[in-house]
């Protein structure tokens, strides 16, 4: 069969017939069928979802030519399915997908029940669940007042940046980070956490959940394969050094810190600590508890020091980083999430030189370095005074919020301790002996109640006080009493 005048190619308007939309080859359409081909591989797509409701398709003039194609093919490919009910022309908007058809109910399935999200040992990714759930009200903690992001002071300094960007800076970068963002990170720590560093010291990364793998990784290569943890501590950050290490004991911290009596008694030769304010007791490491971990570096010891929220204090005077004091004995790691976004996926690790090479290869070979632009505008911002001066706005606000959530609780849970409030972003309470559910048992009859927070148990592998682990600073003072409320008569309801 020979194909019609209106099926004939246009060889002079496309040297290949193909097009990359849909994958388009004019060369599996049987002859004189280019028309029906057309509407059938079309067909085909809005009903597989590849063309979804509100896609456009491309002018037929451009699919025409792409396909080598007289236009009219195109043109009444289209008409077919606008007949059909699947397209319908917008004018200058093009052809528009309006309707697909219902797809098959899908096969019987044995229903299995999903694990309850608040177990007594969690996974990895009990994380993103939580994240994922559903709640009118979220306690959760660790996350910062996003509402307050310095939208426009961040546009300012990316126009900057953009205006002085040359077409070299937009190429491949330094691994370790931008000259730019290294020489503000070692600005900033001197200026603010006490911590003298050399700009080369410094390795951008993407949050301290990636400076904890790196040097999860450094430390395998050499040779050490167990950290111990703080108890409680960070159930995220553990996870972590989980994932790249052979083990992670546990070390009780006291009201003075990590007790390093029992760290000793580990025999582990490295530890994880958050000195400046635990997580998630909100301790802050003494004099002579913070002597006693130096002497026990100095006799080989390593410190992962993770400075979590360090920067938002409210009754108490800084406490300088561990790094200051004996840089060759800790790795320091910092970020701006909970000062800025998480979702900047932007930080800091400072290493000693024995192992900065290894720290480095497991950054290069991860990602090859963290996106070279927001580097630029942190980096403005953190030497223009901008990012000092929303520091100073954020205590503000997170000191009212806190006070607003310890008069919650005291109205509504007075059994219940509160402890860390000179500091962070979060709130950590016990509640009383003789409670009649667990944490988990609390946190879950919490969610269905529309209120997401975290089991204290969740961070505690050592026995522990039940409690809850409660963050203040991104909900507005209302939302969080009502929250803490709805704590309140269940643990009333729970007798």
């Amino acid at each position: 069969m020979n194909r019609s005048i209106g099926d004939a190619p246009d060889r002079s308007k496309a040297a290949d017939p193909g097009a990359d939309f849909l994958q388009l080859d004019t060369a599996e359409a049987p002859p004189g069928g280019l028309t029906d081909w057309l509407a059938h591989r079309l067909r085909e797509a809005v009903a597989d979802g590849r063309l979804p409701v509100g896609d456009r398709l491309p002018a037929t003039r451009v699919l025409a030519a792409e396909l080598g194609v007289s236009r009219g093919v195109v043109a009444d490919a289209y008409r077919r399915l606008a007949e059909e009910g699947q397209v319908a022309g917008r004018g200058r908007g093009g052809t528009v997908v309006v309707a697909a058809p219902a797809p098959p109910a899908p096969a019987p399935s044995v229903a299995r029940p999903e694990p309850p999200l608040f177990c007594p040992d969690p996974g990895p990714e009990v994380f993103d669940a939580l994240r994922a759930a559903p709640a009118r009200i979220d306690l959760s903690p660790g996350r910062p007042d996003l509402a307050a992001f310095p939208r426009a002071a961040w546009l300012r300094a990316e126009r900057a940046v953009l205006d002085g960007l040359s077409a070299h800076d937009l190429g491949y970068g330094d691994p370790r980070g931008t000259p730019e963002l290294r020489r503000a990170v070692a600005h900033w720590l001197a200026r603010n956490r006490g911590v003298r560093a050399d700009p080369d010291e410094v390795l951008i990364t993407a949050g301290t959940a990636q400076a904890l793998a790196l040097t999860g990784q450094a430390l395998g290569r050499a040779g050490i394969t167990e950290v111990a943890a703080e108890d409680p501590g960070s159930l995220g950050a553990r996870q972590h050094l989980a994932h790249w290490l052979a083990a992670t004991p546990p070390v009780p911290v006291d009201a003075d810190g990590v007790r390093v009596d029992a760290l000793r008694a580990t025999g582990a030769p490295a530890v994880l600590l958050t000195p400046a304010h635990q997580y998630p007791t909100g301790v802050v490491l003494t004099g002579e508890r913070r002597r006693e971990l130096l002497r026990w570096a100095g006799e080989g010891g390593l410190v992962i020091e993770d400075d979590y929220d360090a920067e938002h204090r409210h009754d108490r005077p800084p406490v300088p980083a561990l790094r200051a004091a004996l840089p060759d004995r800790v790795l320091y790691a910092g970020s701006v999430s909970k000062l800025l976004a998480p979702a900047l996926r932007t930080g800091w690790l400072l290493v000693p030189p024995r192992f900065r090479e290894d720290v480095l290869a497991a950054k290069r070979y991860a990602d090859l370095g963290n996106p070279v632009l927001p580097q630029l505008v942190l980096a403005r911002m953190m030497e223009s005074g901008a990012l000092e001066r929303h520091l100073r706005l954020l205590r503000r606000r997170h000191r009212s919020r806190r006070d607003a959530m310890i008069a919650a609780v005291r109205q509504h849970l007075p059994g219940a301790t509160v402890h860390g409030a000179a500091a962070g972003l979060h709130l950590m309470l016990t509640l009383p002996a003789g409670l009649g559910c667990t944490d988990t048992e609390l946190a879950t009859a919490a969610l269905a109640h529309g209120v997401k927070v975290q089991p204290l148990s969740w961070h505690a592998r050592l026995p522990y006080a039940q409690g809850l682990v409660l963050g203040y600073a991104a909900g507005a003072p209302g939302e969080t009493a009502e929250g803490v409320a709805v704590l309140g008569r269940l643990v009333r309801r729970s007798g």
